[in-house]
């Protein structure tokens, strides 16, 4: 009989308790949109549990399989180099064991969709997306793949009709969320500036990328992505994705 593998969220962590209260938030509406499914969370640094423990307690409850699921948005220094290192680590300890990484969260057509649903609920509508410039605005990072990636999703939003679209980094590249508005300032065609996070739990980057938009005068300051129903699908999708390896091992065990 096939089991399915329990699903791991691995998040960040923060010393901001708005940081776990919204993974939580979060876990729980993935458990809701799939409720036979077993949900974990377990955190990298500063909050608990950590995900060691969490592998320990299920590989003590007798569980075989679970995807490890990066709370991530794009592949950079976390899902490179800290996940892997963690997962491998207990890997090692915990033979019987089978732990599957799964892949980031983005970049999505999913993930457009909820960064929309954010500057919306802000105050935009769909009418104001021709004559509206947004900075999309993420936590930044030395890696030179995820900032291409960053670059790529704004010009992915730039398509689906926003008058004009400058990413934007909190942190480790350049430019910072209040020089991205003010270059929006200076296209002809755009008459309200919006900046929305592409981040997606509160924390000391996210409240950067906040100062940053009002320091600058931004228009419209969107949430970050959070529990919203499109990242939850998302974690879905990325679990279904990383078991379909595990059902064929099962079938062919």
């Amino acid at each position: 009989m096939f089991v399915r593998p329990v699903l791991l969220v691995i998040a960040h962590g923060s010393r901001d308790p708005r940081h776990a209260a919204t993974v939580h938030a979060l876990v729980a509406r993935v458990r809701s949109l799939r409720p036979g499914l077993r949900v974990e969370t377990g955190f990298l640094d500063f909050n608990a549990p950590a995900v060691p423990q969490v592998l320990e307690g299920l590989a003590a409850e007798g569980v075989r399989d679970v995807v490890a699921l990066p709370l991530l948005l794009t592949r950079a220094f976390h899902a490179k180099a800290d996940i892997p290192a963690v997962l491998h680590e207990a890997s090692a300890r915990l033979p019987r064991l089978r732990i599957h990484q799964a892949e980031v969260l983005g970049p999505s057509p999913l993930l457009l969709t909820a960064l929309e649903r954010r500057l919306y609920e802000a105050g935009l509508t769909p009418g104001d997306k021709s004559s509206t410039g947004v900075v999309l605005a993420s936590a930044g990072s030395t890696d030179p793949e995820a900032i291409a990636v960053i670059a790529e999703i704004a010009r992915e939003l730039r398509y689906t009709g926003w008058c004009a679209v400058r990413p934007a980094f909190a942190s480790a590249s350049l430019p910072r969320t209040q020089d991205a508005v003010r270059l929006l300032r200076t296209v002809p065609e755009v008459r309200r500036v919006a900046v929305a996070p592409y981040v997606i739990a509160p924390g000391f980057l996210p409240d950067r990328i906040a100062r940053g938009a009002r320091e600058s005068g931004a228009d419209v300051l969107g949430d970050v992505l959070g529990a919203s129903p499109e990242v939850a699908r998302l974690l879905l999708t990325r679990y279904d994705e990383a078991r379909v390896p595990v059902r064929l091992a099962a079938v062919s065990a």
